[in-house]
């Protein structure tokens, strides 16, 4: 099959283009090697079907990270029967010229998109198309990806080229400083820019950058966005899918089981030794209300304010204000979006560190995301169960946990070789995203999570049901039961509190309440069942992006920390 591929540097509204030339259906897949995710699709063009490929965002085609390192790659996989579609922010030509001027060089058949069109009037820019068509020897047109304003046309265009593909005949220097200079020729004949003075809207865009307003922006906005996933998140839970799964789904399932099952073996793999959700491990009942009950209404939330924040434009702003401080850490700034998320739910936390740049980075951040602070259902069940303490005690939980992950974030970016790389990105303009553009992002987000994430949970959950039903579970609790005792200085019954974390963690932290523990235990006790295991929905997706060896070279890492770490309290407290 032909294709169409999209380059283009970061944020120049690709991914915008992309969703408008595709239909609904949409392919998410990882280049092979890499957790860089393409997106692909179709177009047909008079009788011709072409698969379109959304190219990760690229400055150059001298590759600096994973995801420009596949820009370079397909483009060199490019033949003559591709079509080269080079998406440019209209409003800053001169800066991406750089890119067309690299690809042009590959000779392959190329249009010029320029994006963003609208907002050259609104800039004082105007940009004079035949010049610059003439001046590259390519098909150039103006689009408005938000709008759809020029889609029309550079469909029309695609089809007419594809019948005629033109590869670009223009003489190019071959030195950088050469390059540059002819660059600054086009823009002087094909660019006109007037004075403008800046609108209300441009100034606050200018303060959202600017110390100290940027950080108290964007710690607002994200203390907003978490408090609209969570209410969202939980109210999905609480009021629409919890009484479907237990008031219709439930009655349903248990009746259909006993009446057409009589192996018990079979019935208890189905439904777990106890036929309830959250109480065992049933395929058909924790197994299905785990993904589809508690996760998903995050997920469906994260997604949502995720790809608003993204299409706004403001994402990169916080990127670009947090930079500063997650650098002490091995991290660059675009690591406090799923840090952040990890307060809400840790699976769409997890899943997010797919927009770090290499490995190391996604593994500091994972760590971070696991040890530094409980999710949204383990705070609340801390604030429940220690709330008799008052609230210096909870507070003091809170500290200790901040504090732990900080410190081994400081010391995982000394351990761990390489260097994080410096957050060059480019700024988008504020823009208000088309209602079709979010519900289409978020159509290709959730249907990635229900066909790849969805599956590993369930699987996940049936293996620990087989476990339990063969005794494997009764075994590691008679391990667990004298490192209770003799080191964390807990009751030997707290074994099975901790694997029942593994199942659920908020559920967990609530199971204390019968062990009439001391307020030290207390303490130790829910330090240690914050960090201790990731609940099997988030070990899931830790294999699923990073394989079985580093899961559980990570997993087994923080469960030996936060032994020794619930036996330094035990020794302080």
């Amino acid at each position: 099959m032909n294709r169409i591929l999209l380059f283009g540097n970061p944020n120049v509204g690709k991914s915008v283009i992309f969703s408008r030339l595709t239909g609904i259906d949409v392919l998410m897949s990882n280049y092979p090697g890499t957790t860089v995710e393409l997106k692909q699709g179709t177009i047909k063009l008079k009788n011709k079907i072409y698969q379109i490929i959304d190219i990760p965002g690229t400055y150059s085609l001298s590759a600096t990270n994973k995801a420009e390192e596949v820009a370079i790659n397909i483009l060199s996989s490019a033949t003559k029967n591709d079509i080269i579609l080079v998406v440019i922010d209209s409003t800053n030509l001169e800066r991406n010229l750089f890119l067309t001027l690299e690809i042009l060089k590959k000779k392959l058949p190329t249009i010029l998109v320029l994006n963003k069109w609208d907002l050259t009037q609104i800039w004082g820019t105007k940009i004079n198309i035949d010049n610059l068509s003439k001046m590259l020897d390519v098909v150039v047109v103006p689009v408005v990806g938000i709008s759809g304003d020029g889609i029309k046309n550079l469909v029309e265009t695609l089809t007419h080229f594809s019948l005629n593909p033109k590869i670009s005949s223009v003489k190019l220097p071959e030195k950088n400083d050469n390059i540059w200079k002819f660059i600054g020729k086009i823009t002087f004949s094909a660019q006109t820019l007037s004075h403008k003075h800046p609108s209300s809207f441009e100034k606050l865009q200018e303060l959202t950058i600017t110390m100290p307003y940027a950080l108290i922006i964007a710690l607002s906005i994200l203390i907003f966005s978490f408090i609209i996933i969570r209410f969202l998140g939980e109210n999905l839970t609480n009021y629409f899918l919890d009484p479907i799964f237990n008031k219709f789904y439930m009655p349903f399932v248990k009746n259909l089981a006993e009446t057409f099952i009589t192996n018990k073996h079979i019935l208890k793999l189905l439904l777990g030794n106890v036929p309830e959700p959250m109480e065992s491990f049933g395929i058909l009942t924790t197994g299905l209300y785990v993904p589809f009950v508690i996760v998903l209404p995050y997920i469906f939330s994260f997604y949502l304010i995720l790809s608003f924040l993204e299409d706004s434009g403001y994402l990169v702003r916080v990127a670009v204000v947090l930079d500063n401080f997650f650098h002490k850490f091995g991290l660059h700034g675009y690591a406090s979006i799923p840090i952040l998320l990890g307060l809400g739910c840790k699976v769409p936390a997890v899943l997010s560190t797919r927009i770090l740049e290499n490995e190391r980075e996604k593994i500091i951040s994972v760590v971070l995301i696991l040890m530094l602070t409980p999710c949204l259902p383990q705070s609340a069940m801390i604030f429940s169960i220690l709330s008799r303490y008052g609230f210096v005690t909870i507070l003091s939980v809170f500290f200790i946990l901040i504090f732990i992950g900080l410190v081994v974030g400081f010391f995982l970016n000394k351990i761990l070789k390489g260097e994080t790389p410096e957050l060059f990105v480019e700024m988008p303009s504020y823009q208000l995203p088309p209602v079709f553009i979010l519900l289409k992002k978020l159509y290709i987000r959730m249907k990635s999570f229900l066909f790849e994430s969805v599956p590993m949970i369930i699987f996940g959950i049936f293996i620990v049901n087989i476990f339990d039903l063969i005794g494997i579970m009764h075994f590691i609790t008679k391990i667990l039961g004298p490192i209770m005792t003799k080191i964390l200085g807990l009751p030997d019954e707290i074994s099975i509190v901790m694997i029942s974390g593994f199942l659920r963690k908020d559920v967990s932290i609530a199971l204390l309440t019968p062990f009439d523990l001391s307020l030290k235990q207390t303490i130790i006790s829910c330090v240690v069942l914050v960090i201790y295991l990731p609940c099997i929905a988030t070990f899931f997706m830790l294999l699923k992006e990073f394989k079985l060896k580093k899961s559980l070279i990570i997993v087994s890492s923080i469960f030996l920390f936060s032994m020794i770490i619930g036996a330094m309290l035990n020794i302080l407290l």
